[in-house]
């Protein structure tokens, strides 16, 4: 009988920036978008440990202890939940700013998780990891929600249930154009916005919306997502925390967007396109608009069936 190949002792992830929410989808729709993430590093020990060993990139003022760390807390939750007898010491490096509403925190959890799973004698699917996620995203969001791991785990448009992950089709030629300005936004007070009485017409509203979008994108049919991405819920009550967004969303709508939100918890703003030509053109209109408001911004603009979390060789 052929020996057992060791387990690797050291590996690296990527995870991708997501759009959370994408307007109709509150902590249940979200989507991936390629060209910013994080990386981990992680290798496996001998102790029966998470340690974090260091924090670079963009962001480096976080939480060393893991139990505070959104990638720390998803690695003690995999230990936990398949009660390992070894432990991982991890090295993050951030390409997501933290308060942009690109999923930063989330893209960290994942990075390590994806690493650590590597490292397993006997790995998990990628559906597996997806509580683990969520452990990790509650430490900075307040709470288990998978709208950014979820995609992040599956790549693309995914429904993230308490429970399960459905990723939904959608037509190559559509794209995302994200303008990410030059401000903070906490996840704990974009929460914070939402607290108070809805009224029942509205969650009807938006349970209609909802299911207008993803029947959209199973359908390819750009006349029932742009009836559907309208958020009557969320975007109301965050919209004053997001500088100028009034112009900014408008400036997505007249380049022919099939809907404009706020992505995740903000100040990010998000529109869907059928072509990438089209999103390119309202990303320049939509950094113009933040312009006004005196803030310098980012571009993302790539396909909404975006790339999933890799594992690096």
């Amino acid at each position: 009988m052929p020996a057992t190949e060791p387990s690797p002792s050291v590996a690296s992830a990527f995870a991708p920036a997501c759009v959370g929410n994408v307007g109709v989808g509150f902590d249940i729709l979200g989507h991936t978008l390629a060209g910013a993430g994080d990386r981990a590093q992680v290798r496996r020990i001998d102790e029966p440990v998470v340690r974090i060993a260091a924090i670079e990139g963009v962001v480096r003022d976080l939480p060393l202890e893991a139990e505070r760390n959104t990638a720390g807390a998803a690695l003690l939750a995999l230990r936990a939940g398949r009660a390992l007898s070894h432990g991982f010491e991890l090295t993050l490096h951030k390409g997501i700013a933290l308060g942009s509403g690109m999923a930063g925190s989330a893209a960290s959890c994942v990075a390590a998780l994806i690493a650590a799973n590597a490292l397993l004698d006997e790995p998990l699917p990628r559906e597996a990891l997806y509580g683990f996620a969520m452990d990790g995203e509650a430490v900075a969001s307040g709470g288990r929600h998978g709208d950014n791991v979820g995609p992040q785990l599956l790549g693309g448009l995914v429904l993230a249930t308490a429970t399960r992950l459905v990723r939904i089709p959608v037509p190559a030629a559509w794209h995302c154009a994200l303008v990410h300005p030059h401000c903070v936004l906490e996840t704990r007070r974009a929460r914070a916005a939402l607290a108070g009485s809805y009224a029942l017409s509205d969650f009807v509203t938006q349970s209609a919306n909802l299911a207008q979008v993803i029947a959209g994108c199973w359908r390819g049919d750009a006349v029932l997502v742009r009836e559907g991405l309208k958020d009557v819920l969320v975007e109301p009550r965050r919209a004053p925390l997001v500088p100028n967004f009034p112009r900014v969303q408008q400036a997505a709508l007249d380049h022919g967007a099939l809907g404009a939100s706020i992505s995740g918890a903000g100040p990010s703003v998000f529109g869907w396109f059928e072509d990438a030509s089209r999103a390119t053109a309202a990303a320049d209109a939509m950094r113009a608009a933040f312009a006004e408001a005196g803030l310098d911004s980012d571009v993302l603009v790539g396909p909404i069936d975006g790339p999933g979390a890799q594992l690096l060789a």
